[in-house]
């Protein structure tokens, strides 16, 4: 069997659109988990995705006949694309049957090569059984994006190049799996010479349909995906690939999506790129083997299989990303409602940085505020940081793994306070550098009561703060010194209308 796949990976046709991809090395990654980590930039072809070689080495095959009435192709995106360009390329007609879901960047970049684009279903499998539809009342030539023998083969050739490119000793190989054509031909191109080298599939927790068909022994349909990494988001694992895979594939890692967005720092870290969240599976899978094994000195290919990422989604992404590494935590703690808590709160924390920081009356004994400390030690410093609460007896309860809380909590800690009496709204800006919240905290001192507070670290060169003060109109002169002396840009929000509709 795997050497009927040898034989056609080793003849497919996919140069005429596709190009041999570099395999770089990952320097900085290498060095902080102690390996040699080797990047397959698939994000490099020119439809920035892996799957231009199997739609292309497919669509080559094509009769005269089957030319002539066209192709259809159901697709997330990123097959759509290769589909399209080999079309293109071909001068043949090609329509693309998309879900409502696909992320716009995919569905422009389709209709840029001339293919025409329905949209159809909200998720991949409704895609597809609508296109296969159209093929049979079109007669059109349905080009499967994994589940077929010639697309797999055209994908192995990421395969031949990885062993032309690296002969030397190979430990593992880390693949991204969706519908799981790109494994079958990496792994069967690879365990047909090189049975020692493991070949590892990295699939999405909330997606992993072929680990669940290798825990059955049989394909299984998942009830839901997850949709954050798109390109790998499919309920059922080909029938093909699973049979090459449960006899090729090693072991599946799964991944979580915060998991997913460090990898895509990782990537950007030592490439300057950016992975769609599929593209940075193999990533992710690599990082959490290395950890578990513990091993050292080895030699590690990870295949960036696309980059195929909304602009708008990198926001999301930079947010959750320091949460996959370990170097933010997220907690809530309950301090005393007095002037200056907010200061002996924040001397507790020493002098980590806060990356976050929440908070809004509630009432006259207790207030709880929602941080963000960043961390330098991981889960050692974030034990130490919870053990120092503790020793200040503080309570506190740990969000960093509480997906509502990251998602939604940390944007809404606010509301209206009527029984606030006296306060005062300024906007800050400070040169964002350690400690200088706590200077803030410090200036202010115990003289007056801070009713609101809102900070977060955006990585800009100023840090910027919302706070609400409570100034009895005697004391105005005395906090405008304050203000003045402080020396922060500032601006009074007391009359904005955004405060008197959300938070006064």
């Amino acid at each position: 069997m795997l050497t009927e796949y040898v034989e056609k990976i080793l003849k497919a046709r996919v140069y005429d659109v596709a190009i041999e991809t570099p395999l770089d090395i990952m320097p900085r990654l290498s060095k902080k988990t102690n390996n040699t980590l080797l990047l397959k930039r698939e994000d490099l072809q020119p439809v920035f995705s892996f799957k231009v070689r199997g739609a292309y080495n497919r669509m080559s095959q094509l009769s005269a006949e089957e030319r002539v009435q066209g192709v259809v192709a159901a697709s997330a995106g990123n097959h759509a694309q290769g589909v399209a360009l080999s079309a293109e390329k071909m001068g043949i007609s090609a329509l693309i049957i998309m879900p409502k879901t696909t992320p716009p960047i995919k569905v422009e970049a389709v209709r840029s090569y001339g293919a025409e684009i329905i949209l159809h279903g909200n998720s991949y499998d409704e895609a597809c059984a609508y296109a296969i539809n159209i093929a049979k009342e079109q007669g059109r030539t349905f080009i499967h994006p994994y589940d077929d023998p010639e697309v797999i083969a055209g994908q192995g050739t990421i395969a031949m190049e990885i062993m032309r490119q690296h002969p030397d000793h190979i430990h593992a190989i880390f693949v991204p799996v969706g519908g799981g054509g790109l494994i079958a031909g990496v792994a069967a191109y690879i365990k047909a010479f090189w049975p020692e080298i493991k070949i590892i599939a990295v699939e999405p927790a909330d997606a992993a349909s072929l680990k669940a068909a290798l825990e059955a022994d049989e394909r299984v349909v998942l009830d839901q995906v997850g949709l954050f990494a798109d390109g790998t988001a499919v309920r059922q694992v080909g029938a093909e690939p699973f049979r090459i895979a449960r006899e090729t594939v090693d072991e599946v890692i799964l991944v979580d999506s915060d998991e997913l967005c460090a990898a895509i720092m990782d990537i950007f870290d030592d490439t300057r790129s950016i992975a769609e969240p599929s593209g940075a599976l193999a990533v992710a899978g690599a990082k959490k083997y290395i950890a578990r094994e513990k091993i050292k000195n080895e030699h590690l290919v990870v295949i960036d299989s696309g980059a195929n990422i909304n602009f708008d989604r990198l926001r999301h992404v930079a947010e959750r990303a320091e949460l996959g590494e370990r170097r933010e935590v997220l907690f809530a703690a309950t301090i005393d409602e007095r002037p200056g808590s907010f200061q002996v709160f924040c001397q507790t924390l020493s002098d980590r940085g806060i990356t976050e920081f929440n908070y809004r009356y509630a009432d006259e004994q207790q207030a709880r505020v929602f941080v963000g400390v960043r961390l330098t030690g991981g889960d050692i410093e974030r034990q130490a940081l919870f053990a120092s609460l503790d020793k200040a007896g503080y309570q506190w309860t740990d969000f960093s793994d509480n997906e509502m809380a990251k998602l939604h909590v940390r944007y809404m800690v606010g509301g209206h306070a009527p029984q606030i009496e006296n306060e005062r709204l300024f906007r800050f800006e400070f040169p964002e550098r350690p400690g200088a919240l706590l200077r803030f905290l410090t200036r202010i001192g115990q003289r007056w009561n801070i009713s609101l507070f809102h900070y977060r670290n955006h990585g800009a060169a100023y840090g910027r703060v919302l706070v609400g003060v409570q100034v009895p109109d005697a004391q105005q002169a005395d906090f405008q010194g304050f203000l003045d002396a402080l020396g922060y840009q500032y601006w009074q929000e007391s009359d904005n209308p955004a405060y008197d509709l959300f938070l006064k």
